[in-house]
C-alpha cells in the first residue's frame, strides 16, 4: 500500500480525478482517495512505481508527495486512514448497503463496498424496478382489451411488441441503477467499491476474491452484511434438469410464452402470473394451499376470484410432484394430472445469499432457514458484524433493507438506533391490488390480543362505484375495548396508495372511532378507510355520499 499527500485538491470532484487517473496506470487495483483529508492510497503491483503514481497525479495539475512510512503489506487492503473514523467494510450493493454506506460515511467513516455482481442489487436490477415496469405495461395492454367503459369506448386487441416493451424496461432500469446507485459511489471519495466476492477470515477481517481471480484482506472495523436473497427452488422431482424460469429469466424474456405455468402462491408468482396473462399468455397457476395462504383468507380468495375472471387457471391444493422437458414442453406431473406449458416459472420463495460467507469463521449465526439472526439494531451474534436486509431474518422489502441498513449505520458508529416493524405496510402489485399493515385478526389472537373487526365491500365506496370496479375489500382490525386500530387489509386497485394512511394511524395509536371523525377527500379510494371505520358505529349504507 502507497500513501499520498495530494496538494491542490479543492473539492470531491478534484478527488474523485485523481482517483481516476491513479486507477488507469497498468497494475493499479484500488485507489482511495480523500479531499477533506488530502491523500491518496493505492494498492497497486509491486511494478509500479511512485513516479508512475506522481506524475498522474501532476498531470491534472496537482502536487503529490510520498507519505513517510509507506505501507508495505500488500495482503492487506484497508481503506481509511487512522484519523477517518471508523472503516467499515460492506457486503452487499443494494438498498440496505446503499442506506447504511451514505449513512456511514455522513458520521464520519470510510467505507469499503464489496460487490461480486451488477452494482445495485435485486431491486433496481432484477426485482421492484424492471417487474413494476412489466406490470404497468400488462394493464395497460389489459385496459385497451377490456374495461368497465367498453360500452361507449370501443374496445382494441393491443399488438404487443415485447421486445420494445422489453428495451423500454431495462433503459429505465440502466437509468436508475446509474442515478441512484453507481453516479452516488462514484461521486463519493469515502467509500471504495471493490468487485469481487467476499468471505470471513475472521471476525475482523475478510478475503476478497477479485474479478481478475486475486485476492485481497480487507480487514475492518465493523462490517456490514448486506447481500440480499436469491430465488428458491423447490425439490421437485426433475425439475433442475429443465430450462425453467425464476423471476429473474421471466423479467428479461423476449417472448411472451403461449402458455405459462406458475408454480407458486404468493408476491412474486401471482404479479408475475397476471402480468404474462394480460399480455397474452393462457397462465395457469398451482398452489399448494390456497392463493396467499398465510395471510386474511378473504386476501387469497378475492385475488382467487379476480384472476379467474381475467381467464386464469388457479389451481389450489395442487403441487407438481414431478418436472419434465419434453419435445419443447414442460410436462408436470401433479394429482389432478398432467400439466402442460411452453414456459415454466418457479417463484416459491427467496433464500438469504449467505452459503458462501464463510459466516462460522466470524462466529455469525443463522437460523435453520440460513438466515442471518439480528436483534431490532441489525447486530449478529459477533461483536462487530451487523446485517440487514434480505439476507437476514427480516422481512424481505427493500424499503426494510434500506431503513435496516441505515440504523445499522448509526449503531456501527455507537448509536443505538432501532427498526420498528409493528406498523410495516405492504403492498402486492396485482390488480387489484393487496395491502396491509399491522396485526390481522389471526395474529392478533395469537398474540392474546382480543379483537373487534368490520369489512367493507367496495360496492359502498364512492370511488369504486365511480370506476365502475368494486371488486375487492377494505379489513379494519380494531382491539376490544380501547378501539385501537391494529391492523387494516384492502384487496382494491391501487390499495397500495391507501395503505400509508393506515399505517400511519396504527403508528400514532389513532382508534377507529378517531379514524371515522376525520376528513377524508371525497372520490377517493382512501376515503374507503373511513367508511370502515364508521361501520363500526353506524351503516354506512343509510348515510348521504360524504356524510361526516
Amino acid at each position: 500500500m502507497t500513501e499520498i499527500t495530494v496538494n491542490g485538491m479543492t473539492c470531491v470532484t478534484c478527488a474523485a480525478h485523481v482517483k481516476e487517473a491513479l486507477e488507469k496506470i497498468p497494475g493499479v487495483d484500488v485507489a482511495v482517495v480523500s479531499y477533506p483529508y488530502g491523500h491518496a492510497q493505492v494498492m497497486a503491483d509491486s511494478a509500479v512505481s511512485h513516479g508512475q503514481m506522481l506524475s498522474a497525479i501532476a498531470a491534472l495539475g496537482y502536487q503529490g508527495l510520498i507519505r513517510a512510512g509507506d505501507f508495505k503489506d500488500e495482503t492487506k487492503l484497508r481503506d481509511a486512514p487512522e484519523d477517518a473514523g471508523l472503516h467499515i467494510a460492506i457486503i452487499g450493493s443494494g438498498g440496505a448497503a446503499m442506506a447504511a454506506a451514505l449513512k456511514a460515511v455522513e458520521q464520519g467513516a470510510h467505507v469499503t463496498l464489496i460487490e461480486r455482481g451488477t452494482i445495485g442489487g435485486t431491486c433496481v436490477n432484477v426485482g421492484c424496478v424492471p417487474s413494476k415496469i412489466m406490470i404497468r405495461a400488462a394493464h395497460i395492454a389489459h385496459l385497451r382489451r377490456e374495461s368497465p367503459f367498453d360500452g361507449g369506448i370501443k374496445a382494441t386487441a393491443p399488438a404487443i411488441d415485447r421486445r420494445k416493451l422489453l428495451a423500454q424496461q431495462q433503459a429505465r432500469v440502466d437509468e436508475l441503477r446509474h442515478a441512484k446507485y453507481e453516479g452516488i459511489l462514484e461521486g463519493n471519495p469515502a467509500i471504495t467499491v471493490v468487485h469481487g466476492e467476499a468471505r470471513f477470515k475472521d471476525g475482523q477481517s475478510l478475503v476478497v476474491r477479485l474479478n481478475d481471480s486475486t485476492e485481497r484482506t480487507v480487514a475492518f472495523d465493523r462490517c456490514l452484511v448486506a447481500t440480499g436473497a436469491s430465488p428458491a427452488v423447490p425439490p421437485i422431482t426433475g425439475l433442475k434438469d429443465t430450462p425453467y424460469w425464476t423471476s429473474t429469466e421471466a423479467l428479461v424474456s423476449e417472448a411472451i410464452p403461449e402458455r405459462l405455468a406458475v408454480i407458486g402462491s404468493s408476491v412474486v408468482a401471482l404479479e408475475l402470473a397476471q402480468a404474462f396473462a394480460r399480455l397474452g399468455s393462457k397462465v395457469t397457476i398451482l398452489a399448494r394451499s390456497t392463493l396467499f395462504f398465510r395471510e386474511d383468507p378473504a386476501i387469497g380468495e378475492a385475488v382467487t376470484a379476480a384472476f379467474r375472471m381475467e381467464g386464469i387457471e388457479v389451481l389450489d391444493h395442487t403441487q407438481a410432484s414431478q418436472v419434465a422437458h419434453e419435445g419443447g414442453e414442460f410436462v408436470l406431473t401433479t394429482g389432478h394430472g398432467e400439466i402442460r406449458a411452453d414456459k415454466l416459472l418457479v417463484a416459491t420463495g427467496r433464500a438469504p445469499n449467505t452459503r458462501s460467507l464463510n459466516l462460522e469463521a466470524a462466529g455469525v449465526a443463522v437460523n435453520a432457514q440460513e438466515a442471518i439472526v439480528i436483534d431490532q439494531g441489525m447486530r449478529t451474534s459477533s461483536p462487530n458484524i451487523y446485517a440487514a436486509g434480505d439476507c437476514t431474518d427480516q422481512p424481505q422489502f427493500v424499503y426494510v433493507a434500506a431503513a435496516a441498513g441505515t440504523r445499522a449505520a448509526i449503531n456501527m458508529n455507537g448509536g443505538d438506533a432501532a427498526l420498528d416493524l409493528t406498523a410495516m405496510p405492504a403492498v402486492v402489485f396485482t390488480d387489484p391490488q393487496v395491502a396491509t399493515v399491522g396485526y390481522s385478526e389471526a395474529e392478533a389472537h395469537l398474540k392474546g390480543i382480543e379483537t373487534d373487526s368490520r369489512t367493507l365491500m367496495l360496492d359502498n365506496v364512492p370511488r369504486a362505484l365511480a370506476n365502475f370496479d368494486t371488486r375487492g375489500f377494505i379489513k379494519l382490525v380494531a382491539e376490544v375495548g380501547s378501539g385501537r386500530l391494529i391492523g387494516v387489509q384492502a384487496v382494491t386497485p391501487e390499495a397500495g396508495e391507501l395503505i400509508q394512511t393506515a399505517a400511519l394511524a396504527i403508528r400514532n395509536r389513532m382508534t377507529v372511532q378517531e379514524m371515522a371523525n376525520q376528513l377524508f377527500p371525497y372520490l377517493t379510494m382512501v376515503e374507503g378507510l373511513k367508511l370502515t371505520a364508521q361501520t363500526f358505529s353506524k351503516d354506512v349504507k343509510q348515510l348521504s355520499c360524504c356524510a361526516g
